[in-house]
Parts: structure tokens; C-alpha cells; sequence
């Protein structure tokens, strides 16, 4: 046994019809790379994983790791799932109840056609490495959320897999526990040589455990890029929602320094772009570059003030969302205090205002299939 998978790319150009959806997917993984996979329920992220598992063939297109086809609809190929060096681990884990630990984890060794004896060592060397040895004997049902985790990437890994699919491995653990067991996957992910597809809800462990994101909406890329880029320039209000910003779409017209854009929704909004930008943007604002006043502000440094009126407030840890209804809508993050200062409630008309140096512009994005509508909050 080497422990390490073999080093290989995996190249997707895949396309699956199942019934009124329709997957529609290109794009490559690195060695060692470890793709984060988000959107929305419904936008394909489990038929991606079914398709690369074997599970589900492709209706047109190939898919490839380390240049060997595992699915070639034009050449007729198709590799079965028990035979694809694939590594899947799932949200409930999948632990098989009456197998303990150790033979839970040689499960995929038996299957590969490795002797008993063989499949046993294979297990021990992977509960050792991974910290369960001395739960070897256990059923899964005596394991702790996080054990049971370990214990089920154990099973993946003992394949030698030369790709890593994982779908939303830490959801089923509660919130303390997540945090310790993120930490600890993060340490074997960087470990291990081959792609990886990470499949998440979550924005915080897409971040944390992703060097590079791709999201999916209504089977389509909307977008990829590193988590940086994602999160400062989301391109669908879906994206702008998962990372927590306003988004605004519009018309751009200025020069250097000074950009107006004419918002879909209504009202325009002024940035202080140091690139010109003109035609098609964008616009992304983070709740907490915008400030709520009682009466109308008289400070010249704001380029962008504007009416609105309180639809909402939701108390998010440290502090207060609250959606606005205005041209445009807003989502801004405020103190409890200044709620109580400001004497807020459903109802209240309010100015808002925003710094021009706060606006980021961008061009919008060619392949966006959906309109981003007038913020991410209030979908008017």
C-alpha cells in the first residue's frame, strides 16, 4: 500500500438529461485542488456527483482523470462505478450499521478484490492515520458525529482513490463539533494528491476548505473562481446572498474616478471606480458600508443618499439586519444600539447613504442566466 493516491487531473465536459433537467457542465480540477461545489437545492450538484461517481451516465460529453476516459458517450466508454478509482464520501457517512469500524473501512479494499487479511491491514493503516485505531471493534452507532466522520473518510481513502468526491461531509455535525472536525479534514485534504470536488452550503467552509469555488445554478456555471474573487464580485444574486452583499444591476456610464450606474430597479448609484466601466455592470455593496439616518444626512462625503423605508429586522449574532425598501433596496447591518437610538421598526422611513469608495463595479458576467433583480435581499 503507497497511502497516496495517484497524481492525475480531471477534466469535465458532461451533459445529463434527467427527466425536465438538464446538467450542462465544463470545467477541470487540478492535482491536489480542492473545488468547492455551491448552489441553490435543485441546481445539480448531486447529478454532477452521481455522473463522476459512475452512478449517473452522461447523455453527451466526457469525463476524464489523468487523461483515461471514465465516460466517452461519442466512444462508447463507460467505466462502472465499482471500477472508477473514486473516493465518495457522503452526508450521512453511509456506514454500514452491522460492520465495525475496521471492516467498515475495508469494505472497499474487499471489493477491489483484496483478501480478507489484506482489506484488514489496508483498514488498520488507515484508522491509524486517521486516529481510530482504538475504535477499531466499534459498530458506527457507538461512534461520536465527529469518529464517524473520520471513520467514513477512513473508507473513502482506503481505496487509494485518485478522486475525492464529497458531499456536505460536515452537515450532519453539530456546530462545535464542525469546527474541530473542518480543521482536521482540511489537514487530510491537503494531504491528498488527486482533485477533490467539495460540495457545501455553507460560505464559511467553502471558504476555509476551498482553494477554488464553482457554482451551479439550474444546471449551468454561473461562476468560479478563487473564494476571494467570488466573494468580492458575486455574479448572481444568489452568490451576493450566500457571501452576505447587496447586488444591483444596471447601466454604467463616467470615466476614471466617478461611475454612475442606472440601476435596473431604479435610482442610481455612484462608485469610485479607478477603472472606467461602461454598459452592463454590476454593482456589490456590503451591509455594513451602509449607514441608516432618521432625518435626510447634510455630509457632503457621501455620493450616494437615498429614501427607503423598514420592511424588516433579523438579529444576526452581533448584530442587526435590516431590509429596506427603497430605490434601491438594501440590506444594512447596523448595532442593536443604533436600533434602539434610531428608534427603528416596520414601517420607519429612513435615509441611507453610501460612500462612493464602497461601490465595487464590475462588467457583467456573460454566462449570468438569471436576472440578479434590484438587491439580494428584498426581490422586488
Amino acid at each position: 500500500m503507497t497511502g497516496l493516491p495517484q497524481v492525475t487531473g480531471l477534466e469535465v465536459d458532461a451533459v445529463v438529461r434527467r427527466g425536465g433537467f438538464h446538467l450542462d457542465v465544463r470545467f477541470a480540477v487540478a492535482p491536489g485542488e480542492v473545488l468547492g461545489v455551491l448552489g441553490p437545492n435543485g441546481a445539480g450538484k448531486s447529478t454532477l456527483l452521481r455522473a463522476l461517481a459512475g452512478l449517473t451516465e452522461l447523455s453527451e460529453g466526457r469525463l476524464t482523470l489523468g487523461g483515461a476516459a471514465l465516460d466517452d458517450v461519442a466512444a462508447g466508454v463507460f467505466v462502472s462505478p465499482e471500477r472508477r478509482p473514486v473516493g465518495l464520501l457522503f452526508q450521512n457517512y453511509r456506514l454500514f450499521p452491522h460492520l465495525s469500524v475496521r471492516d467498515n473501512v475495508a469494505f472497499g479494499p474487499r471489493r477491489q478484490g483484496a483478501g480478507r487479511a489484506a482489506a484488514r491491514g489496508t483498514a488498520a493503516e488507515w484508522l491509524t492515520r486517521l486516529g481510530l485505531a482504538e475504535l477499531a471493534e466499534r459498530k458506527p452507532a457507538q461512534l461520536s458525529g465527529g469518529q464517524a466522520q473520520r471513520a467514513a473518510l477512513a473508507r473513502a481513502l482506503a481505496t487509494e482513490p485518485s478522486l475525492l468526491l464529497l458531499d456536505e461531509p460536515l452537515a450532519a455535525l453539530d456546530a462545535e463539533t464542525r469546527w474541530s472536525v473542518r480543521a482536521e479534514l482540511r489537514r487530510h485534504l491537503t494531504d491528498f494528491g488527486g482533485p477533490t470536488l467539495f460540495v457545501t452550503h455553507d460560505p464559511l467552509e467553502a471558504m476555509v476548505m476551498c482553494s477554488r469555488l464553482l457554482v451551479l445554478e439550474e444546471g449551468r456555471i454561473v461562476q468560479q473562481g478563487s473564494p476571494g474573487e467570488v466573494a468580492r464580485r458575486p455574479a448572481t444574486r444568489y452568490v451576493a446572498k450566500l457571501v452576505g452583499l447587496n447586488l444591483y444591476a444596471g447601466a454604467a456610464s463616467g470615466g476614471s474616478g466617478a461611475v454612475t450606474v442606472s440601476l435596473d430597479g431604479g435610482g442610481t448609484l455612484v462608485s469610485a471606480s479607478e477603472t472606467p466601466v461602461a454598459g452592463r455592470v454590476l454593482v456589490a455593496l456590503a451591509p455594513t458600508a451602509i449607514a441608516l439616518h432618521i432625518t435626510e444626512p447634510r455630509d457632503s462625503s457621501y455620493r450616494n443618499v437615498w429614501r427607503g423605508v423598514v420592511e424588516g429586522m433579523e438579529l444576526l449574532t452581533d448584530r442587526v439586519r435590516v431590509s429596506v425598501a427603497g430605490h434601491p433596496d438594501a440590506l444594512v447591518d447596523i448595532t442593536a444600539a443604533a436600533v434602539a437610538e434610531l428608534s427603528l421598526a416596520e414601517g420607519t422611513s429612513v435615509w441611507l447613504t453610501a460612500k462612493a469608495t464602497e461601490l465595487d463595479v464590475y462588467p457583467y458576467p456573460d454566462h449570468t442566466r438569471q436576472d440578479v433583480g434590484s438587491s439580494v435581499g428584498v426581490n422586488r
